[in-house]
């Protein structure tokens, strides 16, 4: 496993042979997270404030007091629920050493739907070569995590516009996958971290197929989950696979992402 640790120079860092590496770059993009976290809580209490006095209040009024996640470091024994956090332990957000690079994704703007993915970055690597040593890894990731990974595999797989939706309110997509132009295309993909013994129900793939159906522009709808589906959904929705619905569990979602990796051949 390769573990990260900044070097000498700014945002440089090199590779230890380390069972520690994948943990550590787990607890470092959570407490990226975190930080994001209150850094929006706080811009939205400088809003409500600018918002008080324009109104001819005279007074800035803070927001109601409001509880900041901390960072967290994840249980080794925790399993990735979709919006359930996994076992976790709290740690202080300013730890005094980054050892990794928190981020596994680029962001290249923010769009009404939620970001603009731009690029993979190395963790994102590192991530996906893990992988390919210990399949269970996928179940270990926090749920949100697992949308960053997928939404750098359509970015890596060539999608020149890849959208991970907001955290809440997403309508049911987690990533929207487009490539303009003539003949275009659009993917709504819905993302399961479900532990392996969580399959998606038929109902879940029902809800998402319907969303596609009410908007003339999706080309297809996409389930992505870490686990499995259900006995009988393949065979209920057969007729609509591949060309409307393509269903990607656990086993296909990790040949797509070792797939993505450069060839050192």
């Amino acid at each position: 496993m390769t573990d990260y640790k900044m070097n000498a120079e700014p945002g440089g860092y090199e590779a230890h042979g380390s069972a520690l590496g994948m943990s550590r770059l787990v607890a470092a993009w959570h407490r990226r997270s975190a930080e994001q976290r209150a850094e929006a809580i706080k811009a939205r209490g400088a809003l409500e404030g600018r918002a008080g006095v324009i109104a001819g209040e005279g007074v800035v009024r803070p927001p109601a007091a409001q509880r900041i996640d901390t960072a967290r470091t994840p249980d080794a024994s925790a399993l990735g629920i979709e919006g359930q956090e996994p076992g976790v332990e709290e740690v202080p957000i300013n730890v005094p050493e980054l050892l990794i690079p928190a981020a596994i994704i680029t962001v290249a703007a923010e769009v009404p739907e939620g970001e603009l993915v731009e690029a993979v970055m190395l963790p994102w690597f590192e991530i996906v070569k893990a992988l390919g040593r210990d399949p269970n890894l996928l179940h270990q990731l926090e749920w949100r995590m697992v949308e960053e990974l997928i939404a750098g595999a359509y970015t890596q797989d060539g999608w020149p516009d890849v959208i991970l939706t907001s955290r809440s309110g997403d309508g049911g997509r987690d990533i929207i996958a487009s490539k303009p132009g003539f003949g275009a295309i659009r993917f709504y993909d819905q993302v399961k971290a479900y532990s392996p013994g969580h399959p998606v129900p038929a109902n879940d793939v029902r809800a998402i197929f319907g969303v596609v159906n009410l908007h003339q522009n999706v080309s297809k709808a996409v389930i992505t989950t870490t686990a499995s589906f259900a006995p009988g959904v393949y065979e209920e929705f057969k007729p609509v696979m591949p060309n409307r619905l393509e269903l990607r569990d656990g086993s296909a979602l990790r040949r797509w992402l070792l797939g993505l990796l450069p060839d050192r051949s």
